[in-house]
């Protein structure tokens, strides 16, 4: 059984993302060995592109200490995959690795060295999506490429 750990800059608040987050996470630990990790978000002081920087090298520092196995970050400049090609994904890879973590980064991305260190980059859409958010929509994606692999009636 894979373990996938998901790193994700800050924390959720609203209790209708967590009820989401919970459930998938349920549903997918048929599947695999699956754990969010939380890093506490480093915000910039200001919209200064130095503030900024500084803010994502500090979750930079946080990120590696918790980077196991296999690591893939979401980044808007990555590969784009359809339901279909990320669940062949998933599957290929489990025969390469035990262990992927998949990094969502804060509001802000993350830094160029995170996105160096990671393995492979995948984008969701070319649209923005709010970080905590994006934590379901992987959780759910990560869901609908298990019931793929296993050939279970989910995925249209």
């Amino acid at each position: 059984m894979i373990k996938i750990n998901i790193l994700a800059i800050g924390d959720i608040k609203e209790e209708y993302l967590k009820q989401g987050i919970s459930e998938y996470i349920k549903r997918i630990s048929r599947f695999a060995d699956i754990k969010v990790i939380e890093i506490k978000e480093h915000n910039p002081t200001s919209s200064n592109p130095s503030d900024i920087s500084i803010a994502l090298q500090k979750d930079a520092i946080d990120i590696k200490k918790k980077i196991k196995g296999y690591p893939i970050c979401l980044d808007i400049l990555g590969k784009n995959l359809d339901s279909v090609e990320f669940s062949n994904y998933l599957d290929k890879l489990s025969l390469k690795t035990s262990e992927i973590t998949i990094i969502i980064g804060a509001s802000n991305g993350l830094s160029e060295e995170i996105k160096s260190q990671c393995k492979d980059k995948i984008s969701f859409s070319k649209m923005t999506f709010p970080h905590q958010l994006m934590r379901l929509i992987l959780l759910e994606q990560i869901y609908r490429a298990f019931t793929i692999i296993n050939n279970i009636s989910y995925h249209k």
